[in-house]
């Protein structure tokens, strides 16, 4: 797939990025993914599918579903277990 330089569309997966806490060029290849498994041609198209996904990445951030906030959960310690490491 030939890169797409429209600036709505660009403007929209970088707003995807700074939610998901990813690179541009990630948010753009999750964009240009969905566009794939829709068949999606024109730009409408195109900047219609990104704008669904931006929708979905605020819709998780307002509740706590995004990426960083989950890691940040994950990566809590219980008390008392602050310096235990597990050998393999």
């Amino acid at each position: 797939m030939y890169p797409i330089n429209d600036r709505q569309y660009l403007k929209t997966c970088s707003e995807i990025a700074k939610l998901m806490s990813i690179s541009l060029s990630s948010a753009k290849k999750k964009v240009e993914i969905q566009i794939a498994k829709r068949g999606s041609k024109t730009i409408e198209e195109k900047r219609k599918v990104a704008l669904e996904l931006l929708k979905i990445c605020e819709k998780d951030e307002i509740n706590n579903l995004s990426s960083p906030k989950i890691l940040d959960k994950l990566m809590k310690t219980f008390d008392g277990e602050d310096n235990f490491l597990t050998e393999d």
